[in-house]
């Protein structure tokens, strides 16, 4: 397999928000009780809403690795993709992205493979890079509660997704 590539650098990833849709793995985490976590984004697109961990697949990068390192970098513990089950694959579209905040008007377009993960009793070692705070909801609190980004709970809607 190529090395795969590193982050971009800001201007070459603006282009690539621009022109093309990101591919990503996003995570539906559930503890021993089945709650669900989700984190409050502290960055554009969904910034403000609570959404599930994730994140972006690198160039070169097998999904079976980057499921490991993703679910290292946003839960703190580092799982192998036979751990999740697949969810679906489904599509994300933003009117904002990263670079609103410098006036651009780029969109965002995520192609995303879900998976559903169950957390071990007493894990307490969540990142704070994406998200600044976290909660665990049931899955009815998950499902009504309009801070939730529409997004993260079509993961749970039989209508959505694509399998």
């Amino acid at each position: 397999m190529a090395d795969v590539k590193t982050w971009l650098d800001a201007q070459t990833f603006q282009v690539v928000v621009d022109s093309t849709p990101l591919v990503s793995i996003d995570l539906l985490v559930r503890d021993s009780s089945g709650r669900i976590l989700v984190g409050e984004r502290v960055n554009r697109p969904a910034q403000g809403y609570w959404f599930v961990p994730g994140g972006r697949i690198l160039k070169n990068e097998s999904l079976a690795d980057a499921f490991a390192r993703l679910t290292e970098s946003e839960l703190g513990v580092r799982l192998a993709i036979a751990d999740g089950r697949f969810l679906g694959l489904y599509e994300h579209f933003y009117e904002d992205s990263i670079f609103t905040d410098g006036g651009e008007r780029i969109s965002t377009h995520y192609v995303v493979s879900g998976f559903e993960v169950r957390l071990p009793d007493g894990f307490s070692a969540l990142p704070y890079e994406q998200h600044n705070q976290y909660l665990w909801l049931s899955e009815c609190e998950f499902m009504t509660n309009e801070s939730v980004h529409a997004h993260s709970r079509w993961y749970l809607d039989k209508e959505k997704g694509f399998i």
